[in-house]
């Protein structure tokens, strides 16, 4: 285990409300590991990996997800359902009672930063009430040096206390969870709750409305790697869409795989200093590198594995959501800094379990902001209930979850960054081809790398400008060659062999977007919403 031992200094907590609590400052990891597993709210793995159960929250709660109202937000921020107002007071009386039951505690508080770009950087300090979650800060967020710890001047703070549980009636929240944003104190107060992402994806909401609103840069849900020609890609899609997979690339080096911001100066940086991944039937095979991730510095969540501590990561039982945090020098091909520039490609990745959308295609800016507002892929059907078919899902900008804002917003600040550098975006149905879930088959692994190779390395386009054939109901730009993948499979019309049939589903699925789609029409502009089906 990498022992990043730092006894910088000590320090109080009497200026948050927290007294005389006992303070672990900045721990390594190996003792946090070590202070988990003595107060048994953890277990080692066969290797030394710590494993912990998040309780009864295994996943985000974004019902339970609030932000102050106040001066900032009243007028910027788009308030609804994903982004539900709280009061001024009520905050305040809810941040005295959780510090009043931290105080007194033992407590486990570190110094971290978000943004690898030193210009961006946001420096944050963590109060955890459990060892485990301060090691979760610990692999998420950046890790500064010990020399600038001792003038650490903190501009977030995290207060984490999983253990307090809310009144809703007293404090204003819907039940005992909570994860609270006040942008004019610069806190995200977070409790009722052990799991872990809450901690990261507070400060990602928090930094997706930081940085559009006060430093004219793109904060995206995605992943991004660097080529050896120094041009940085950038993979946005929804969980089980591949961004991942697809971003880890040996002829690439990683960024990052989830937070990224893009900024005037035609940089892209990674907002994290480490990996969140499902591990839900995780190989050495299918994903060797989270695999060999997970040893002595990783967390584990909610798997089960058995006396011998071998973890089965086909168990489902506690959830489905298992996981893995670890910093990111754990991952052997990565980009140091986490900064890219040039960027020269975006991809939207979809699993289209419709089977309808080519397996590549190139989109115009009003379709990109389109398609970004529309975040698209399908949930695959279940047996519940007699549902046999395909569910169109649509989570806005590819993260709707974290957004603050108007997602127009972030998708005109697309458009014109697309505008100015030139960059290609591309939609990819990692999906169903040959037919709808249940009558095709996904899309095989090597055609999708191998049609994203080409886009990156410009093949694609060379063989196809000024001749890509626009699809009917879509209007995308599809290819009709691309090296090293079957021409047959690039038009899903033709994979069916049954063209009434792969239309009625093309229009089913259009008409899904612009019904999708109808919520924002009234913010969008006329190019955005000339991006839409053509039908």
């Amino acid at each position: 285990m990498v022992d990043n031992r730092q006894e910088t200094k000590t320090i109080s907590l009497e200026t948050y409300g927290i007294k005389n609590a006992k303070v672990n400052y900045q721990l390594t990891p190996q003792e946090l590991q070590e202070e988990t597993v003595r107060k048994e709210q953890g277990k080692e793995t066969q290797n030394g990996t710590l494993a912990v159960n998040t309780g009864e929250f295994t996943g985000r709660s974004p019902k339970d997800r609030f932000i102050v109202k106040d001066d900032i937000t009243k007028d910027r921020v788009w308030w609804g359902n994903i982004n539900i107002p709280f009061a001024p007071e009520k905050f305040d009386a809810l941040y005295d009672r959780v510090t009043e039951y931290l105080s007194e505690k033992e407590v486990y508080v570190r110094d971290s930063y978000a943004c690898a770009d030193p210009k961006y950087r946001l420096n944050i300090r963590v109060i955890n009430e459990y060892p485990w979650s301060n090691l979760f800060a610990y692999n998420m967020f950046l890790r500064p040096e010990e020399s600038e710890l001792e003038n650490f001047d903190p501009e977030w703070v995290i207060v984490n206390a999983p253990g307090f549980m809310a009144d809703p009636e007293r404090d204003g929240t819907r039940q005992h969870n909570f994860a609270i944003l006040n942008f004019s104190k610069k806190i995200a107060l977070i409790g009722g709750t052990g799991y872990t992402g809450e901690i990261k994806k507070g400060i990602f909401s928090a930094l997706n409305f930081i940085l559009p609103v006060f430093k004219n840069t793109l904060p995206m849900h995605c992943s991004a790697n660097v080529g050896e020609a120094d041009d940085t890609a950038i993979f946005f899609g929804l969980s089980g869409t591949g961004k991942t997979t697809l971003s880890t690339d040996p002829n690439r080096k990683l960024i990052g795989d989830d937070e990224h911001g893009w900024t005037e100066e035609n940089t892209v940086f990674n907002f994290e200093g480490g990996c969140y991944a499902k591990v839900i039937n995780l190989s050495e095979e299918n994903e060797p590198d989270i695999y060999k991730a997970i040893k002595p510095g990783a967390i584990l969540e909610n798997i089960i594995m058995d006396e011998q501590g071998e973890v089965d990561f086909a168990d489902t039982s506690i959830t489905q959501n298992t996981r893995v945090s670890y910093p990111i020098y754990h991952i052997d091909n990565i980009q140091e800094p986490s900064i890219g520039e040039n960027p020269k490609n975006i991809f939207f990745l979809t699993a289209d379990a419709f089977g309808v959308l080519p397996p590549i295609s190139k989109l115009t800016p009003g379709q990109a902001a389109y398609h970004f507002i529309s975040g698209y892929t399908a949930k695959v059907a279940g047996t519940e209930a007699g549902i046999d078919e395909p569910l169109p899902s649509f989570s806005a900008c590819f993260g709707a979850p974290f957004m603050p804002l108007h997602p127009t917003q972030y998708a005109e600040m697309l458009s014109k960054k697309m505008k100015d550098t030139g960059v290609n975006v591309w939609l990819v149905n990692t999906g169903w081809t040959g037919g709808a879930y249940g009558v095709g088959h996904r899309m095989k692994l090597k055609y999708t790398r191998a049609m994203i190779t080409a886009a990156l390395d410009g093949s694609l386009e060379a063989a196809n400008k000024d001749n890509y054939h626009i699809h009917s109901v879509f209007g995308v730009q599809q290819p009709r060659t691309c090296p090293n993948v079957p021409t047959s499979v690039l038009s899903p019309r033709q994979t069916w062999n049954n063209d009434e049939a792969y239309y009625k589903t093309a229009h089913k699925l259009a008409n899904s977007f612009k019904e999708n789609f109808k919520k924002f029409e009234d913010y969008a502009n006329e190019e955005i919403l000339k991006g839409g089906p053509l039908v």
